[in-house]
């Protein structure tokens, strides 16, 4: 007779092996194509999502090594697959041990779950190359003593705001300059009370159980001086995490400034929400603009978006969260000096200035913010280097998805009032403490 236990291997394991089945029917390069033969030998394999910024990138690299090295590409879009799935297929494949993929473009957060299947990068890097890296994306980038990773980019949560439909009230400049400078919650909240409209949602996040809604939950929590581990002991069930999980909960229910929508919202589905319902506020990232071509209506009210921080709370600290993606080498590849050779190519100035130029992707080269001519020309990057200063990151773990993926499925049924913010953080805090993978 067959336990629980085994029937949710079979399931997770059937499941993964039909995403696998997807990814290969989608892309036609993985199974029409003989991956590296003996003419091919040259070629090397990027798995990640791959956007417009990096296929420029790419297509000036193949041009410039043409008959040394070429690289194509295993799109994992996030258009088709969600952060999760991305995670899954990659690490599906790395346990596979396959040699059919060189390069993988990971969530930073991820680094060490994957380390073990990845090839150090410290023989590879000298100190002078590390030093042009910013100090913030390669502190995601060790496992160990190891230098497992590098930053392709960095990114941090902002909060837009829609200026042309703020410019319509009255005291705009006086709200304006509280926007600027990092609202609170406590004045954000009094604003939207007074702001609201029929029907219009003031404020948008993403709060289906994804990590999206982790980075939420955890930058309220830091606004508070809190972690959501300290001395190895999960602050979960504690003042700090009930007093953020209840402004998510209250920010739907109470107040009424988000709609209920939000429960079933990762980014992309975020922001179609927010431009079709001409929503004022909207909690994402900097690379918002890749999702709408910008002569479409969406992209015309996409230009009117100001970038500005998260609120924090009345009287403490202001603190956001860290993201970003990484490139690693699989330790499986047969072509490392090449992929190497490729990934300090995606690190040069001119290449990261593409890639934030056409996809504003935060560059991970550190040399560009000292570019006076260049921040002259996009003083948006000063604006980033100062939060970026201000940043967080999420714990690097190697349970780290799995603990997340417990406490946001709570976060997500208190959010939907079917648990109430407590029972939410007990059972999230009684789960996570009760799986294996803490012992």
């Amino acid at each position: 007779m067959k336990t629980s236990k085994q029937y949710s291997y079979y399931l997770y394991f059937f499941g993964g092996a039909i995403l696998l089945i997807v990814v290969i029917l989608l892309y036609p390069s993985l199974n029409n194509e003989k991956i590296i033969n003996e003419e091919d030998y040259n070629t090397i394999y990027l798995a990640g999502h791959i956007s417009s910024a990096h296929k420029i990138a790419i297509e000036k690299f193949n041009k410039k090594y043409k008959g040394k090295i070429s690289v194509k590409t295993v799109d994992i879009s996030f258009k088709k697959f969600n952060t999760d799935e991305h995670k899954e297929l990659i690490s599906r494949f790395l346990r596979s041990e396959s040699d059919k993929v060189d390069i993988f473009l990971i969530d930073q957060v991820w680094v060490p779950r994957f380390a073990k299947w990845c090839e150090p990068l410290e023989n590879y890097f000298s100190y002078a190359e590390r030093n042009n890296i910013l100090s913030r994306g390669l502190e995601s980038c060790s496992e160990g003593k190891h230098l497992v990773a590098v930053p392709l980019y960095v990114d941090i949560a902002l909060m837009y705001y829609r200026n042309d439909l703020l410019k319509k009230y009255p005291a705009y400049n006086t709200i304006k300059t509280r926007l600027d400078s990092s609202i609170s919650w406590e004045e954000f909240i009094e604003l939207g009370m007074k702001l609201r409209r029929d029907g219009k949602p003031f404020y948008v996040f993403q709060a289906k159980a994804f990590e999206g809604l982790m980075c939420s939950f955890i930058e309220l929590m830091a606004s508070q001086s809190t972690t959501l581990y300290k001395n190895k002991i999960l602050q979960l069930n504690t003042p700090a995490a009930r007093k953020s999980l209840r402004l998510l909960v209250d920010l739907v229910h109470k107040y009424e400034l988000s709609p209920p929508e939000v429960s079933i919202f990762e980014e992309t589905q975020s922001y179609d929400f927010f431009i079709k319902n001409d929503g004022i506020f909207l909690r994402g990232w900097p690379n918002l603009d890749w999702h709408f071509t910008k002569d479409s209506p969406e992209g015309i009210k996409i230009a009117n978006l100001v970038k500005t921080l998260p609120p924090h709370f009345n009287g403490e600290k202001k603190s956001f969260v860290l993201g970003g993606w990484n490139m690693m080498v699989s330790k499986f590849s047969n072509h490392k000096a090449e992929s190497v050779e490729f990934i300090k190519y995606l690190l040069r100035e001119e290449i990261q200035k593409i890639l934030y130029e056409v996809g504003e992707y935060i560059p991970a080269n550190a040399r560009l913010y000292e570019d006076r001519e260049y921040t002259l020309m996009n003083p948006e990057l000063i604006f980033f280097k100062k939060i970026l200063e201000k940043g967080f990151h999420r714990p690097f773990l190697k349970d780290y998805t799995k603990i997340s993926g417990i406490i946001t499925a709570y976060v997500n049924l208190a959010i939907t009032n079917k648990l109430s913010v407590e029972e939410a953080l007990s059972r999230a805090e009684q789960k996570i403490n009760a799986d294996y993978f803490l012992r």
